[in-house]
């Protein structure tokens, strides 16, 4: 344990390490621009398909099945093997993020959607409203705390795996550890680390506060 505080009071308290190209700073924007680029386009693949789907009720067995898929590719390996096939580049990065955050999104969208209780969607189409009002005004306010979880789960597995993208060649908090392994710095090995969990804290943050100001008193009493 003193070992371990000793190498993160070197690396933090370094200040080398809080300024250039190569500084925590940069390293955290770098960090947080793979982290977004991959959350907001799994978000537009996913989040579409699980809300319609989920409003239908028809192709439940298909969300299942991708979702399930999705989780089945190992990320390394298929960052490796993109590299191969496409060589070096952002899309190889990407690709695997953006697969990791799929099956989340997808089943709590379709999940929270299907949970909502009919006699409301009844109440909805009663009221005249169409099909895509019932789901924006009617559906997905109240499965919105469902369909948050898993926009939550999805954005920490990213933050958390997006250090793989050190791996080839690029920033990124996952830097300092891999070029902490090359050198046996384990300093540098430590305060990538800690800065990996810092990142997930600050996603954990950001959903808290979102849920409360997205999701209605009303839902959020319903379900505590």
């Amino acid at each position: 344990m003193t070992t371990l505080l000793n190498h993160l009071a070197e690396y933090f308290g370094d200040a080398a390490n809080w300024s250039g190209p190569a500084g925590i700073p940069t390293r955290l924007l770098q960090h947080f621009g793979y982290t977004l680029l991959a959350f907001v386009l799994a978000a537009l693949l996913a989040l579409p398909g699980g809300l319609w789907t989920g409003h239908t009720g028809r192709g439940g067995v298909l969300v299942s099945l991708t979702a399930n898929s999705a989780r089945a590719l190992p990320t390394y390996g298929l960052l490796v093997l993109l590299v191969v096939l496409y060589g070096i580049g952002l899309v190889p990065v990407l690709v695997p993020l953006v697969a990791l955050a799929v099956p989340p999104i997808l089943l709590n969208s379709y999940e929270g959607i299907r949970g909502v209780d009919p006699a409301l969607t009844d109440a909805a189409r009663g009221m005249g409203m169409t099909s895509w009002q019932i789901l924006m005004r009617a559906q997905l306010p109240v499965a919105l705390p469902l369909v948050l979880v898993g926009l939550r789960t999805a954005a920490v597995q990213i933050v958390a795996t997006a250090t793989i993208a050190a791996a080839v060649s690029f920033g990124g908090v996952g830097r300092p550890i891999v070029d902490g392994l090359a050198r046996s710095d384990y300093a540098l090995v430590v305060g990538g680390a800690a800065l990996a969990a810092i990142c997930s804290l600050l996603v954990l943050a950001i959903f808290s506060v979102l849920g409360r100001l997205v999701v209605s008193p009303g839902v959020r009493a319903a379900q505590q």
